[in-house]
């Protein structure tokens, strides 16, 4: 993919359905009783994966045009076992993985999980571990910590599980696995994390009840189906708010945005660094926060972004690693170390692909360290078949000098397949 330099950028959109969200109303969907009906999903290959395992067993889902669905629930008991020789694959996806292992530990019946082969070697011991606090008996290769696995009916017990720093995910697996377990399940965050997990299973009717940091799920009977508006995903959004802010003389508002206060971190480091970015049209779908977002061209100063921020914002590392090339001033990044985004080799490969085009930017023990103001030169780029890094470097291509070449951008089909054309609209 072939990105120039532009001097303007201009235009209203609108961003996909969140992935998050779109997993989870496809999965409290098929386990609430009645029909939900969803607007705004997601099409997108991981959470296509999500409706291929729920239809193995046995839940009906339509998929209509214009971007909704229709779940026909089984009920919180009501899953069937999947045929022996049809195995649940969640493909890439470890949304689907984690959230799935909460539900299976409670079902009466064995279901075997497996992955696409690109995904077989990315560990899910994390998760496995604290469902087998709960009872659940999950075995597979690695003593449970690589798929195939295999999940077998036991009885669960509710637990109190303290969550550090850098494993929120292991929350919401959790809090789903208490809907089926004898007692209370807590966890205790340190530090607030997504709750997408807690908003929608009390709008679906569970009993999760929220004390600061603290997160109780209790056994309920079942889930009541629901009517289920899907917001923009926020993460989407931050390439196209952080291209209005980087590119010169540009005005770009975003409409029908997921606001949801543990996905904003990235913003409020931007308004720290200056941004003029404009929050209106506040309101709320389903349980979740919504909002317009309207940003243009700012000046930004570097800031030091680290501690109880770090999880809001995890996901948008790459693309605020691009703004701060742009920033007066140098920019730090702090206590990435531990999370998946540095083990998996991202950061390494986000300083890689900027420093080709001239950033001064360097990696450092638990995050990144960015000199920002020096010019950027347009050059051939790797995507490491990765989307964030070829969506991040796209945005970097619009104010490089020359011409910025993306190898192997179709990854970004992956995560959003209209993002090349909603840019060039723009």
């Amino acid at each position: 993919m072939l990105i120039e330099q532009r001097d303007s950028l201009r235009g209203e959109i609108t961003v996909p359905g969140d992935k998050s969200i779109s997993h989870r109303a496809i999965m409290f969907g098929a386990l609430a009783k009645g029909t939900t009906e969803i607007e705004g999903f997601l099409m997108g290959e991981d959470c296509l994966s999500t409706i291929d395992c729920f239809r193995k067993m046995q839940v009906g889902i339509e998929i209509l045009p214009g971007n909704k669905v229709r779940v026909h629930g089984n009920g919180l008991y009501g899953l069937k076992p999947h045929p022996a020789n049809s195995p649940l694959n969640t493909g890439k996806s470890g949304t689907s993985i984690r959230l799935l292992l909460g539900i299976l530990a409670g079902q009466p019946y064995n279901s075997t999980v497996v992955r696409d082969d690109s995904a077989q070697r990315k560990p899910v011991g994390r998760v496995v571990k604290p469902l087998r606090q709960m009872g659940a008996n999950i075995t597979g290769r690695e003593d449970g910590n690589l798929c195939p696995l295999l999940v077998s009916p036991s009885k669960l017990k509710g637990i109190k599980y303290e969550l550090s720093f850098v494993n929120n995910e292991i929350k919401s697996p959790l809090l789903i696995a208490g809907l089926y377990a004898e007692g209370e399940t807590t966890i205790v965050q340190a530090v607030k994390t997504r709750d997408h997990t807690e908003l929608m299973l009390n709008y679906f009717g569970a009993d999760i009840k929220v004390d600061g940091l603290t997160a109780t799920s209790r056994r309920i009977e079942n889930l009541y189906a629901q009517k289920v508006e899907i917001p923009g995903d926020i993460s989407i959004a931050a390439y196209f708010i952080t291209a209005g802010l980087l590119t010169q003389n540009s005005d770009i508002t975003i409409k029908n945005v997921g606001f949801n206060p543990t996905r904003t971190g990235f913003i409020d480091v931007y308004k720290k660094m200056g941004a003029k970015i404009e929050i209106f049209n506040e309101r709320m779908a389903g349980n979740e926060k919504v909002a317009d977002i309207r940003v243009v061209s700012s000046d930004l100063k570097a800031c030091d972004i680290e501690g109880d921020i770090i999880p809001r914002l995890i996901d948008e590392i790459p693309i605020i690693a691009v703004a701060a090339t742009k920033a007066k001033g140098t920019t730090t990044i702090k206590n990435l170390k531990g999370f998946k985004i540095k083990e998996s080799g991202r950061v390494k490969a986000i300083v890689t692909e900027l420093s080709k085009v001239g950033a001064n930017i360097r990696e450092t023990d638990d995050g990144l360290v960015i000199e920002g103001g020096k010019p950027l030169r347009g050059t051939i780029i790797e995507s490491y078949n990765d989307a964030s890094i070829a969506m991040s470097m796209s945005i970097a291509g619009l104010y490089a000098e020359g011409e910025t070449m993306i190898r192997k951008a179709q990854v970004v089909d992956l995560a959003f397949p209209d993002f090349f054309p909603l840019l060039n609209n723009l």
